[in-house]
């Protein structure tokens, strides 16, 4: 008897092809956004990779006549994924211990998670920037990143190095407390609590951080398994 559920994992199992969905899935279309995105996987990987799963009918590959750049898209065939890749979502929040889901997060990636979590109608009309300081054991080769919001940006601009610009709130933390908060396995209160999450700078930033900084659609789940 031939398994459908088998079927499908052989057709998804090569390693980064649900990850580069899901990248797709918020929105990346570029190839370079979708890298940072997935975080840990090598350009020629990537290349590979999507040039495969184009092959298999999940990817589009557009090119813009005018400009030259390249797109990558999902075809109808990947959209139909979407419900059982919630219910995969669903029940890694529901049945996965938070330690160990966010325990090999890579910092650059999450950053890049955060950099579509900020929500700007939150933050002041003008420039504001918010410098991250990861405080994880080892420490992450870059444990330093600054968002730097400008005034009718569509997004923040995401840096490792410092801009040289005057810092306005400074956030100290570390790979799973920001991840718990984000993923709903925690809050900003509690990590402040328990040591976590440590804010200085800007009263007003400090305060609305529970706004400027959305949570994941998978953080309002009933059982979610909570940071201990």
């Amino acid at each position: 008897m031939v398994c459908p559920i088998s079927r499908a994992c052989e057709f998804l199992e090569p390693r980064w092809t649900i990850q580069i969905l899901t990248e797709l899935w918020n929105g990346s279309t570029r190839f370079n956004d979708i890298r940072k995105g997935v975080g840990n996987v090598s350009s020629a990987l990537l290349s590979r990779r999507l040039k495969e799963m184009e092959a298999l009918g999940l990817v589009e590959r557009v090119e813009d006549g005018a400009t030259g750049t390249i797109g990558y898209f999902r075809t109808e065939k990947a959209i139909k994924l979407e419900p059982a890749m919630n219910a995969l979502a669903e029940w890694a929040q529901c049945n996965i211990e938070a330690e160990i889901a966010l325990g090999d997060v890579d910092v650059s990636t999450l950053m890049w998670a955060v950099r579509r979590k900020i929500d700007l109608a939150e933050l002041p009309r003008r420039r504001a920037v918010i410098r991250f300081h990861f405080r994880d054991d080892p420490p992450p080769k870059c444990p330093h990143y600054w968002f730097v919001v400008e005034p009718g940006a569509d997004l923040p601009e995401l840096c490792s190095l410092d801009p040289r610009r005057d810092v306005d709130l400074y956030v100290e933390t570390s790979v799973v407390s920001l991840g718990a908060i984000l993923e709903g396995r925690s809050s900003i209160e509690r990590e402040k609590e328990r040591g976590g999450l440590f804010l200085s700078g800007d009263p007003g930033l400090a305060r609305g951080m529970d706004r400027w900084l959305r949570t994941s659609v998978y953080a309002a789940l009933e059982g979610i398994v909570q940071l201990s």
